[in-house]
């Protein structure tokens, strides 16, 4: 599993953690509000202990990967709070965190017409993006353009078999 966090608020609380944990040997406790990532970004954190096994409160809302048994990748998935329990071989917890995954509202524009919405991501040239809640058609129609256009860059590079 690969895990990338794109964090709205210092990443120093989450580094501030692990410090914690590297000094008192107690399990890092997630803090009031946690830590924030942003949708469709990654964050890579190193950890001072090997993980043994990483649990992901609620899969859909956050990723987390292991890149190797120190090196952790968060990545925010959809809207929501979640929590991130990594333990060491004895099953010992390392860290124990809240995660809260927020919409990326950087060049993000969202249309509402007639009723429906529509978001589009506007960094320069406005394009549309795939955002829960938005018309179902819009949804939809998005969603399987994206897709053929993935699989035809994967066909070209020669991936997928």
């Amino acid at each position: 599993m690969f895990l990338n966090l794109n964090v709205t608020r210092p990443a120093a609380t989450f580094f501030a953690l692990l410090a914690m944990l590297a000094i008192t040997g107690t399990p890092a406790i997630a803090e009031e509000g946690g830590v924030s990532v942003m949708t469709d970004r990654a964050k890579v954190f190193r950890i001072d202990k090997p993980a043994d096994t990483v649990i992901v409160g609620n899969p859909s809302i956050a990723d987390v990967t292991m890149h190797d048994r120190f090196t952790v990748v968060v990545t925010g998935k959809l809207f929501g709070t979640t929590n991130l329990v990594i333990l060491d071989k004895d099953a010992e917890p390392i860290i124990d965190e809240v995660i809260t995954v927020m919409p990326n509202e950087t060049s993000l524009v969202t249309v509402h017409r007639n009723g429906a919405r529509f978001s589009m991501s506007c960094s320069p040239t406005c394009q549309p993006t795939l955002r829960v809640g938005d018309n179902k058609e819009n949804f939809d129609l998005t969603e399987q353009q994206a897709l053929k256009r993935n699989q035809m860059a994967e066909a070209l590079a020669g991936a997928g078999g």
